[in-house]
């Protein structure tokens, strides 16, 4: 029986719960600040401002003593080979989480956490992830009871089933837990710096500018910036073209800062059956996923990584929260393409990472393109009419995709064996996908009226990824093929086989 002495978390988590509450809080409490004024209307009299501070004072007030509430009222133990939890700020709660549907545990370290010793531990069950919060969250407790935790889930599933000994009595005969660890990879200091060079972190840069401009519009001078810009810009367009370098400089250093602070020390380890990333300067996480949850696994080339020999490595797990966006884990963030197989190879045992793949018949190659014309030649009609000659340069628009659909009839392709589906197709990035035969949800063979003309088929197939799914397609290939990868996946999943024919 397990024990019924019943835990408090941390009394930090009182603090962690008010600054978590103040941060979703932040933006609307700024923007109210800031239109009415820290001290209220100078014309209203001192009493105005004091009034004014004191419901600021109180609302921060009532964060704090709720967060100690929260603290003050959460309990967890262990019974019946469950995590039980008892919680509530006004109503209390109860919720049983039974360790055999656990799927992970998930850790992180924050600011907070690390002069006290303590870890933030997610919870995540197999049939999670319908709402965006994680199963449980235990905001702050020692690594002791972080390790206590697993070790009573490891206890509780790998129980074997109850027998009876000469005096009738039940007896439950436990397998020893394994503690089998080998370290996998760990990203370089020049990896790490080549990954927040190109990660594209500058779009989010500039998006966060544009999201917190669009809180604080009523406040913004908008009118008087613009008349500042219009004065700047007759300044000529060598130092139009200079500040314009200079923002774009300075958004691609806090990228690369902040890249470089979310992914400094990434390491994997193997353990337990199960794949362990830790990673993080200021919060440092640790993200268990069990090799059971994995659905696939996705290589990812963007044109730039291509031509340096760099590619980046993606699984697709089944379950986790929302909030957490775990359904696609990076689990080699950026590496030397060389190097992916002999890593995968040990992660993976079961799965050939050395495809020799059929490629797309030349014959298909006019359904890259083509659709896009249907689309291209009223706008580019439009826009060469209405701002010639200018928009002339509209009809780029139709070499660029004919070399864009070679591109992409060039790279697409697949490999099949007896238990795995690999797949290889473009839209800008290159993709390979691996897939279990016994992971694959559906596949569709899917023929449209022109395709039947020509004699060919795409394949759509589903896996599970986080709490839907995903799909990956095997364009515009031959119909024999189509038909010989359903009769590959027929017989085990006869009832997830469709196929949609053109209409007459």
């Amino acid at each position: 029986m397990m024990s019924k002495e019943k835990y408090k978390l941390h009394p930090i988590s009182a603090v962690i719960n008010f600054v978590k509450v103040l941060k979703d809080m932040i933006i609307p409490f700024v923007v109210v600040i800031a239109v009415n004024g820290f001290g209220g209307s100078k014309d209203s009299g001192d009493w105005s401002s004091y009034i004014m501070y004191g419901i600021y004072g109180i609302i921060l007030i009532f964060l704090l003593v709720s967060g100690i509430i929260k603290w003050k009222r959460f309990r967890y133990w262990f019974e019946e080979e469950e995590l039980r939890i008892e919680y509530g700020l006004f109503v209390k709660k109860k919720r049983y989480i039974p360790f055999e549907r656990i799927q992970s545990l998930n850790y992180t370290e924050g600011i907070l956490h690390r002069p006290f010793g303590l870890v933030k531990v997610k919870v995540e069950t197999a049939g999670g992830g319908a709402t965006k919060e994680a199963d449980a969250e235990l905001t702050a407790i020692t690594k002791a009871q972080a390790d206590q935790i697993k070790r009573e889930m490891l206890q509780a599933k790998n129980k074997l089933p109850i027998e009876l000994d000469d005096s009738d009595e039940p007896v439950v005969v436990q397998q020893p837990v394994k503690e089998e660890k080998r370290a996998v990879f760990k990203m370089s200091r020049k990896d790490l710096f080549v990954l927040a060079s190109t990660s594209g972190g500058v779009g989010v840069f500039f998006s966060g500018v544009a999201v917190f401009a669009s809180q604080f519009s009523n406040v913004i001078p908008y009118e008087a910036i613009y008349d500042e810009i219009v004065v700047f810009i007759r300044f000529g367009a060598l130092i139009v073209a200079l500040a314009i370098f200079v923002v774009l400089l300075i958004a691609w250093i806090v990228s690369v800062v902040l890249t470089f602070i979310n992914y400094y020390e990434f390491t994997i380890t193997v353990e337990d059956e199960e794949i362990i990333i830790t990673r993080g300067l200021l919060e440092k996480k640790k993200i268990t996923i069990p090799l059971s949850r994995i659905q696939g696994i996705r290589v990812v080339e963007n044109p730039l990584r291509q031509v340096m020999g760099y590619a980046t490595v993606i699984v697709d797990s089944a379950g986790g929260s929302l909030a957490e966006k775990d359904e696609k884990i990076r689990l080699l963030p950026l590496i030397k393409k060389a190097k992916i197989t002999p890593i995968l190879q040990e992660i993976f045992p079961d799965l050939s990472f050395n495809p020799v793949l059929t490629k797309i018949p030349r014959k298909s190659r006019k359904f890259f393109y083509r659709l896009d014309y249907v689309w291209m030649i009223p706008v580019s009609a439009a826009v060469s009419y209405f701002f010639y000659p200018f928009g002339l340069f509209s009809l780029l628009l139709f070499p660029l995709s004919y070399v864009l659909g070679v591109w992409q009839q060039k790279t697409a392709g697949y490999f099949l064996n007896e238990r795995q589906l690999v797949i290889q197709y473009r839209l800008f990035s290159k993709v390979m996908v691996w897939m279990e035969k016994r992971r694959i949800q559906s596949m569709t063979e899917r023929t449209t009226l022109f395709q039947k003309r020509a004699n060919v088929s795409s394949i759509i197939t589903t896996i599970k990824s986080g709490v839907t799914g995903d799909s990956t397609t095997i364009p515009h290939i031959e119909k024999s093929d189509a038909e010989m990868l359903l009769n590959w996946y027929e017989p085990h999943r006869r009832v997830s086989i469709e196929k949609e024919q053109p209409l007459d």
